[in-house]
């Protein structure tokens, strides 16, 4: 058994218990796109190019789509693009393919669920905002 949940950095900031030696590792920072690039050309069909063409704006829009993360939402769109071509001939889609095609938006925040869990790389920690209270005396 892994035991309770860890309390997060910021709650052990509010809390007074906060060490640096026990502070959570930050996560690597890879810039994000300014601007929405073109589909590549490996993209399988033209439903993939237009699901890339749909969502990329979305994506970069809200700061989630990276340099580093261009063939991931290739391989989530040419996924979509291979789903529909199998739906619209009548055949189903395996398992695997809707896993994986589920699995990916996901990661890129695209479902309901995701859509919480998923920040923005761009987004800077604005500080404890509490921190200009810390001296003074409550009431």
């Amino acid at each position: 058994m892994s035991g309770p949940p860890k309390k997060r950095d910021h709650l052990k900031v509010v809390s007074g218990t906060a060490r640096a030696d026990r502070a959570e590792p930050v996560g690597i920072e890879i810039p994000v796109l300014e601007t929405v690039p073109s589909a590549p050309d490996w993209l399988g069909n033209a439903h993939a190019v237009k699901e890339w063409n749909r969502l990329a704006p979305i994506a970069v829009a809200n700061k989630l789509l990276t340099e580093a993360g261009l063939s991931a939402f290739g391989v989530m769109c040419a996924t979509f693009g291979e789903i529909v071509k199998l739906t619209a001939a009548g055949m189903p889609p395996t398992a695997n393919m809707i896993a994986q095609y589920r699995a990916l938006a996901n990661d890129f925040g695209l479902t309901p669920v995701a859509q919480g869990k998923v920040k923005p790389s761009a987004d800077k920690d604005a500080g404890n905002k509490f921190a200009k209270y810390k001296d003074k005396p409550a009431g």
